[in-house]
């Protein structure tokens, strides 16, 4: 069955970096197009970032623009979010995303989230 699974959270000071990691199973990784959302409590699931299925097209979302890079390893069937110069606002369970469209059906699927905790 198909399975994203996010690691790489964990506690941070203001200023560090994370580097987050989804790796995916059960279908062909590179046939899909994935992303990065975040929840933080209280709010609503927020875009982060988007890659093509190639790595050649990227694009984020205007709170995190400059300082969240998204990349992808085909070959390793892994998605990567490099996150710098972290505030505390960034707090939130970030969640890993697949999805392929089709002429016929839409694909989705979640990663259950990785916790980012930024605080001193």
């Amino acid at each position: 069955q198909v399975q994203l699974v996010e690691s790489g959270g964990g506690l941070v000071q203001p200023g560090g970096s994370l580097r987050l990691s989804c790796v995916a199973s059960g279908y062909t990784f590179s046939d899909y197009e994935m992303g990065w959302f975040r929840q933080a409590p209280g709010k609503e699931r927020e875009f982060i970032a988007h890659i093509s299925w190639s790595g050649g097209m990227t694009e984020y979302g205007d709170s995190v623009e400059g300082r969240f890079t998204i990349s992808r390893n085909n070959a390793e069937n892994t998605l990567y979010l490099q996150i710098n110069a972290l505030k505390p606002e960034d707090t939130a369970v970030y969640y890993c995303h697949a999805q392929r469209l089709t002429v016929v059906a839409t694909y989705d699927y979640w990663g259950q989230g990785t916790q980012v905790t930024v605080s001193t």
